[in-house]
C-alpha cells in the first residue's frame, strides 16, 4: 500500500480554503497512483479552533466540508482531521475526530482519547474524550489510526505517563499492523528531535511503520513545523518531509521506502525559519500585507526588521528611526545602514521637541521632583503613540521588538516600545538574539557589526547601559531559562550555578512583578518549551516570596 502524507498550512475558520487545499494536494497524490493520502489534525477547520467549537455553525459548516472533500476526492482515499458531535456525560458538545473519506462518503471517524490540558494546550475545554477507538481495514491491512496526543503517553519512553490508557498500546495490541497518526504538534526548539525519538521508540517497541503528519504554519503564537515522518519497525527514517513549509511526501508499506526530504537541523536556522513563518501567517491571516517597526540601531530592531523581510518581502516592511536627545549619533547611522542593507523604505521623526512639550505641559505637577524613569518613559510613550499613528493610517501591523530578557524582567514600557500587535522576538532571549543576527550576517552581511558589538543600551538618558539595570545577559538568561522554563527556586538556581542568591532572587522578584506588564503585550511567536502568554498562567495579584515580601 502506498500512503502520502499531505503536510498543509491551514487557517482557522477558512473551510473553503482548507478544503481547497485537501483536494488539491489529495488530487496530486492520486495523479501518482497513490491509495490513500493523510492530513493533519483538525484540518478541515484548523487547528487550534479554541472555543469556535462552541458554535453549532462552525460544527455545522465544518462537516459540509467534509463531506465536500469526499465528493471530490473519489479514485484515492482521504484521512482528515475535523470537529464531530459528541454524545458524552462530559457536557462538551463535539470530539477532536479524524474521517476517512472514500468513495464520495464519509465512511470511518475515529475520534481523540487524550486530550492535553498544559502548556499551550487547553483541549478539555472543548472536546470529550473519546471512550474508545478501533482499527480499520484498508487494502487487506488492520490500521491503527491516531491524534496526535495519543502517541504521546508511551511507558517505554516517558518517565511518567500522564494518562491512564496508551491508545498506541491498545490499537496495536489488537492487531494493528501500520500506525498512523495525524499530528498538530507545535514547534519548539529541539522538539523535532524530541518527536522523532518518541515515535521510534513506539515502531522499534511495537515492531510496526509509524506514520505522522503535522501541520506546518503560524496560528495566533504557535508555530508548525511540519516535519513530517515514517519510520520503519527498525525506527529508521523511511520518509521525512521539509520544515516549516508545505510539502507531499509518500511512503510504501510493504517495501518500507519513500521520499526523504532534506532539511536543516541547525537550532539557529530553525529558531529563524520558526519566526520568520510565524510572522508571515500572523500578519496575512490577520488581514494584513505590510508591516512597520521602530530601527533605534540596536540588535532587538534590527533582527525584528529582518525576519519581518524575509517573510513579507523588503516592498512591505517601513522602517522609523526616531532619535531623542540621548540617541546616539551611531546608533541613528546603524539604523539607517540597516534600512539600506534591507532595501526597505526608512523615515527619520526625530522626538525631541515633542519630548521637551511633554516636560513643559507636565512641569508644574512635577515641581520639586527628581528626573527619574518617568521621563525615560515618556520618550518610549512617544515613539509607541507616533508608531501607532503611522500604523493607521498606512494600515500596516505594527511589530515590536522587545526579545525575552527584557519582557521576562520588565525592563521594557507599557505603552511605549511594548505597542504593537505582534512581539516576533518575545521569545527569543538576548544571548540568542545575537547569535541569530550572527546568523543572518553568516548568509549575507546585513546587520552592521557595529550594532552587534557596541553595549546594549535603551538610550533614554545619558551614558545609559543595560548593564546599569541587569546583570549581564549571559547570567540574567540562565536565570530566566531555571526559573522561568524550569520553575527552579531562586536557592537552587544559585547552588546549581554558582551566582549569588540576593542576585537570582532579584531577578525573579523582577519577573513575579511584571507578571501585569506581560499580560498587557502584544502575542509572541512560541519557539522555547515554555514562552509568555497563554502556555504560562499566572495572576497579576499574587504575593510571592521571591521579593521577601
Amino acid at each position: 500500500m502506498r500512503i502520502a502524507l499531505g503536510q498543509i498550512n491551514t487557517t482557522v475558520g477558512d473551510f473553503s480554503g482548507n478544503a481547497k487545499k485537501i483536494i488539491e494536494y489529495a488530487w496530486r497524490a492520486r495523479a501518482g497512483g497513490l491509495d490513500l493520502i493523510l492530513f493533519p489534525e483538525l484540518s478541515i477547520c484548523g487547528y487550534p479552533p479554541r472555543d469556535l467549537v462552541e458554535r453549532p455553525s462552525f460544527v455545522e459548516r465544518n462537516w459540509q466540508a467534509a463531506e465536500a472533500i469526499a465528493r471530490e476526492t473519489q479514485g484515492i482515499a482521504v484521512i482528515c482531521g475535523l470537529v464531530t458531535p459528541a454524545k458524552s456525560s462530559t457536557g462538551k458538545s463535539v470530539l477532536n475526530s479524524a474521517a476517512l473519506l472514500r468513495d464520495g462518503k464519509i465512511a470511518f471517524v475515529q475520534s481523540k482519547r487524550l486530550l492535553p490540558t498544559y502548556d499551550v494546550f487547553d483541549e478539555m475545554r472543548n472536546f470529550a474524550p473519546a471512550d474508545r477507538q478501533q482499527l480499520f481495514q484498508f487494502d487487506r491491512q488492520q490500521l491503527a489510526l491516531t491524534i496526535c496526543e495519543d502517541a504521546w503517553n508511551d511507558k517505554h519512553f516517558w518517565d511518567r505517563q500522564l494518562y491512564g490508557v496508551d491508545p498506541v498500546e491498545d490499537l496495536i495490541g489488537a492487531g494493528g499492523k501500520v500506525l498512523l497518526n495525524i499530528s498538530a504538534s507545535p514547534f519548539y526548539l529541539r522538539k523535532r528531535e524530541l518527536r522523532h525519538d518518541m515515535l521510534a521508540a513506539i515502531a522499534t517497541h511495537y515492531r510496526v511503520p509509524v506514520a505522522m503528519v503535522n501541520q506546518i504554519g503560524g496560528n495566533d503564537s504557535l508555530v508548525f513545523d511540519g516535519s513530517s515522518i515514517v519510520l520503519g519497525p527498525d525506527g529508521s527514517i523511511i520518509a521525512q518531509a521539509n520544515s516549516f513549509e508545505e510539502d507531499l511526501i509518500c511512503f510504501d508499506t510493504e517495501t518500507l521506502t519513500g521520499d526523504v526530504h532534506f532539511r536543516d537541523e541547525g537550532l539557529e536556522a530553525s529558531a529563524y525559519a520558526a519566526l520568520v513563518l510565524g510572522t508571515r501567517d500572523y500578519v496575512y491571516k490577520c488581514g494584513f500585507r505590510q508591516v512597520v517597526l521602530g530601527l533605534s540601531g540596536g540588535i532587538d530592531s534590527a533582527l525584528t526588521a529582518c525576519i519581518a523581510v524575509d517573510a513579507l518581502g523588503r516592498e512591505n516592511v517601513l522602517g522609523i528611526g526616531m532619535p531623542g536627545p540621548y540617541s546616539s549619533q551611531g546608533s541613528i547611522d546603524d539604523a539607517a545602514e540597516l534600512a539600506r542593507n534591507l532595501g526597505i523604505r526608512f523615515e527619520m521623526l526625530p522626538i525631541g521637541d515633542i519630548f521637551d512639550a511633554y516636560r513643559t505641559s507636565l512641569a508644574p505637577v512635577f515641581a520639586g521632583r527628581q528626573l527619574d524613569v518617568t521621563e525615560e518613559n515618556i520618550q518610549a510613550r512617544i515613539r509607541g503613540s507616533l508608531m501607532m499613528a503611522i500604523s493607521n493610517k498606512f494600515c500596516g501591523l505594527l511589530l515590536t521588538t522587545g526579545n525575552k530578557s527584557e519582557l521576562g524582567v520588565g525592563y521594557c514600557t507599557l505603552y511605549g516600545d511594548m505597542c504593537g500587535g505582534l512581539a516576533v522576538i518575545s521569545d527569543v532571549p538576548k544571548t540568542l538574539v545575537y547569535r541569530l543576527a550572527n546568523f543572518i550576517n553568516s548568509r549575507t552581511p546585513i546587520i552592521p557589526q557595529s550594532t552587534i558589538e557596541k553595549p546594549p543600551s535603551a538610550e533614554l538618558r545619558p551614558d545609559q547601559r543595560d548593564s546599569d539595570s541587569l546583570p549581564p545577559y549571559d547570567v540574567l538568561d540562565a536565570i530566566l531559562e531555571d526559573y522561568v522554563e524550569d520553575n527552579k527556586s531562586p536557592d537552587v538556581i544559585a547552588r546549581q550555578r554558582g551566582y549569588d542568591v540576593e542576585l537570582v532572587s532579584k531577578v525573579a522578584c523582577m519577573v513575579d512583578k511584571s507578571e501585569y506588564k506581560r499580560q498587557q503585550a502584544a502575542p509572541g511567536l512560541k519557539i522555547s518549551e515554555k514562552a509568555f502568554g497563554f502556555g504560562r498562567r499566572y495572576p497579576i495579584a499574587a504575593r510571592l516570596n521571591t521579593c521577601g515580601e
